[in-house]
């Protein structure tokens, strides 16, 4: 069984629930960015629920099975065809799943019963688009390999919530707070998502925030999550593709689960900030 890749979409890479535990050699975790999404889209065709699926950047894939496979299509909003979102479909010889254009949030899941069946590196398939690991970014005419399939999905629909058109993130208080003049103003700012955003950082448009403290940091661990701030004030969400290290000062950190709703914010949506209870 493959999939042929008639139209890559805007950006689309493979990917499962990453490469942790490699930090020390300076591999970030990578993985979706969505795991939510991620997780429901393979639970939808009877896959594992770290079977490697297809992260699609606002839709406009099409795929062309070779055999009748079992597909399903969660996360943003955007029109699919055959059948829709949300629910495993049927696909037979020739037929083509197509991905219209997201209208809300950013990023789609496309998870084929058996699962991509790529070469892992580092224990993983999934793309690193910041160390280059793993397989590139679809282009047309790649054929993906598809794996054993498993048993036949039970669920035949699972609804999820609407995506919030002005997402409130909440945080813990970084290990550099005291770098800043009024650090309580991340929490009072309502910031744009700047189009510099990527798998690696969301950039935030908004008030600068003064430094108390002037000079270089010395660079020290980050996670996903971290929401660091270089010269400019205006503060970077570091996700899924995020570095190991970073010499800016990090503000805040973004609670784990609130990590999938960040990951399907729009360039020009508006998102703010409040404390983790």
């Amino acid at each position: 069984m493959k999939l042929e890749v008639v139209r890559p979409g805007f950006t689309t890479t493979v990917q499962d629930l990453g490469r942790p535990g490699h930090a020390a050699l300076g591999v970030g975790r990578s993985g979706a960015a969505d795991r939510a999404s991620f997780r429901l889209a393979n639970r939808l065709v009877g896959n594992p629920a770290d079977a490697a699926a297809l992260e699609v950047t606002l839709g406009g894939l099409v795929l062309r099975a070779s055999a009748v496979t079992t597909v399903a299509v969660t996360g943003a909003l955007c029109p699919v065809s055959p059948g829709g979102m949300n629910a495993p479909m049927t696909l037979w010889p020739g037929d083509e799943l197509v991905l219209g254009t997201a209208s809300h949030g950013l990023r789609c899941y496309v998870a084929v019963r058996g699962g991509i069946d790529v070469t892992p590196v580092l224990g993983s398939r999934s793309t690193d688009t910041l160390g280059k690991l793993g397989p590139p970014p679809l282009a047309a005419g790649m054929l993906l390999p598809v794996g054993t399939p498993g048993a036949f999905p039970a669920a035949d629909l699972a609804p999820r919530a609407a995506l919030p058109a002005a997402p409130v993130l909440r945080v813990t208080q970084g290990p550099r707070r005291d770098w800043f003049t009024s650090p309580d103003d991340l929490l009072s700012t309502v910031y744009t998502v700047s189009p510099d955003s990527d798998r690696v950082g969301i950039r935030l448009i908004g008030p600068p925030l003064s430094r108390a403290r002037e000079g270089e940091l010395p660079s020290e661990a980050c996670v996903p999550g971290s929401v660091q701030v270089p010269p400019s004030g205006r503060p970077i969400l570091f996700h899924a593709d995020s570095p190991t290290t970073g010499g800016y000062p990090v503000i805040a950190v973004v609670e784990e689960d609130d990590l999938d709703v960040a990951a399907q914010l729009r360039p020009g949506q508006t998102v703010s900030f409040r404390p983790a209870s």
